[in-house]
Parts: structure tokens; C-alpha cells; sequence
């Protein structure tokens, strides 16, 4: 028999690819809203098996998968968060990579199959707010564009009574499904800084594969603005939680004195649904 949820109790809902995206992106929202007593869940699509793993720690994990998913657990208790679920899909790795075309990586998924079981989880946890990515999954890791599209089709589909639900599971259909997008303030100041210090921002990142002068040409509009500073030192905890991806340097050198002077604590939203009115007030709160 299913449990009857508190229809009083605000829910937040986020779904996303890896370890660590929780707590790099929108991790001070998450953190807010958990401090003001909002049940935050998190669907992870992946255990980052492929992500990058210093020297420092390959000679005391088994795996990238066994130590990416300690440091999840760990930033989840950090944020706050009341449950954390995986579907167990696979790392893709970024774009061109071989690891884009192993049969259980999360971009080779048909999205079909991939937004059933996230539709499942709308149905189960029944929030009114639904988060993931943007269009273009922030920086256009093929992970990130493949659960973002998957979640848009489980908004919908999650509502439908068409859709089977594994366990019976009545349709539910949520108030608000946002796209956290990237400060685009933010990211022009930042490709202006790597110039001036003689770094490429076409080559940004660990593997420099992330052409941030490409993402400042994309623009989507911001309809929520969460100002997250109460909690920032919340976030910056969670980041650091995943060492093994250089947390802890976000919030230090370069990176963080960028981040502390422009916009370092603010996320933006995009509104997907209910479609947003046009010449609509940029909000303050995912619920309002």
C-alpha cells in the first residue's frame, strides 16, 4: 500500500548526472531551502564512474565510482537533504569519449526508458517543485543534456495517466519544473580574468575541454533568482566534500575570489512549467 504524503509539506525534487552537480551548481539553493524545513531529494542518474580521480586517492579506493559516490553521501548530509536515490546508469564521460558509447552509459540510454524512472520517482515523492538541468545541460556534458531531456519528459509524463507505473502509482503532476542556468554576468567576467592571466577560456577545466567563450553566446532567461548567501558557507562545505574533483579549490585562489566578487551567491532559474507569462517579474522563491 502506498504511503499517503503531507500534502502540506513543500517538496523539492532534483535531477542530475553525477556526483558533485548537486554541490557545484545549484547546491546553496538546496541548502536554503533545506534550512527553511523543505523536503530536498536528489536523483542522481550516475556514480561519476569515469570522472577524473587525483594521484592522492587511486591507492586507497576501489574504484571512481566507490569514492565519487562516499563523497555524494557525504555532501548530501552537508546540504541537507533528505534522500538521495541513483538510477544506476553509467558515467559517459564528455563529448567524443569512448566511454560515450559503453552500453550503459546514461547518453546512450533510449531517454524513453530514463524518464520512466523518474516519472516514478515524481509519482513517489510527489513534489511541487521539479529541478535539473538547462538545455544545453550547463556546459554541454552529454550526461547533463541526456537527464535534463529525460526529466522534461517525465514532468509530463509523470502527470499522465497513460504512463504505467511500476508500483501502481497514481499521476501526479507538479506546480513548477525550473532549469538552473549559469550566470551569464558571471561568465564573461570570467573568460575577461583567464585572459588576463594568459589562460585560454576556450580550454577551461581539468581535461580543458570546456569552451566557456561558447556558453556566454547562449542565453536563456532568468525567471527565479535564489539568493542562497546565508547558507554559502553550507555550500562551500558540500563542495568540499568532493575532493577527489578539486571541491575545496572552488572556493580558493582565482576561482574563489571571482567567484566571492561577482555573483558568487546567486543561483538562476529558468521556468519551464507552467509556461511563464510574458514581460514576467524575476522571483525570488522556486514556490512563489
Amino acid at each position: 500500500m502506498t504511503e499517503v504524503k503531507d500534502e502540506t509539506m513543500r517538496r523539492i525534487l532534483v535531477v542530475l548526472a553525477h556526483p558533485d552537480d548537486e554541490s557545484f551548481g545549484m547546491g546553496g539553493t538546496l541548502a536554503l531551502y533545506a534550512r527553511q524545513g523543505v523536503d530536498v531529494r536528489l536523483v542522481c542518474a550516475t556514480r561519476g564512474e569515469v570522472g577524473e580521480v587525483d594521484p592522492e586517492f587511486k591507492e586507497t579506493i576501489k574504484s571512481a565510482a566507490c569514492l565519487r559516490t562516499q563523497e555524494l553521501r557525504c555532501a548530501v548530509e552537508t546540504l541537507g537533504l533528505s534522500e538521495l536515490y541513483f538510477l544506476n546508469c553509467r558515467d559517459s564521460g564528455m563529448p567524443g569519449s569512448e566511454d560515450n558509447r559503453h552500453p550503459r552509459a546514461l547518453a546512450a540510454q533510449p531517454v524513453e526508458q530514463v524518464a520512466a524512472k523518474v516519472a516514478h520517482l515524481i509519482r513517489e515523492v510527489r513534489p511541487q517543485v521539479v529541478l535539473t538541468f538547462d538545455p544545453i545541460g550547463g556546459y554541454r556534458h552529454p550526461d547533463h543534456i541526456a537527464i535534463q531531456q529525460a526529466t522534461v519528459q517525465a514532468f509530463a509524463l509523470a502527470a499522465s495517466p497513460d504512463f504505467a507505473d511500476p508500483n501502481g502509482l497514481p499521476p501526479f503532476q507538479a506546480d513548477r519544473l525550473y532549469f538552473h542556468t549559469m550566470n551569464k554576468t558571471f561568465l564573461k567576467i570570467a573568460v575577461v580574468v583567464l585572459r588576463l592571466i594568459g589562460r585560454n577560456p576556450h580550454e577551461f577545466g581539468r581535461n580543458k575541454d570546456i569552451d566557456l567563450v561558447s556558453l556566454t553566446e547562449v542565453e536563456f532567461p532568468t525567471h527565479v533568482r535564489v539568493n542562497y548567501r546565508p547558507v554559502r558557507a553550507i555550500r562551500e562545505a558540500a563542495a568540499a566534500c568532493h575532493a577527489s574533483q578539486g571541491g575545496a579549490q572552488m572556493n580558493k585562489g582565482l576561482q574563489g575570489l571571482v567567484n566571492w566578487l561577482f555573483g558568487g551567491h546567486m543561483d538562476m532559474f529558468m521556468q519551464a512549467y507552467p509556461v511563464p507569462e510574458e514581460g514576467q517579474r524575476v522571483k525570488r522563491d522556486l514556490f512563489e
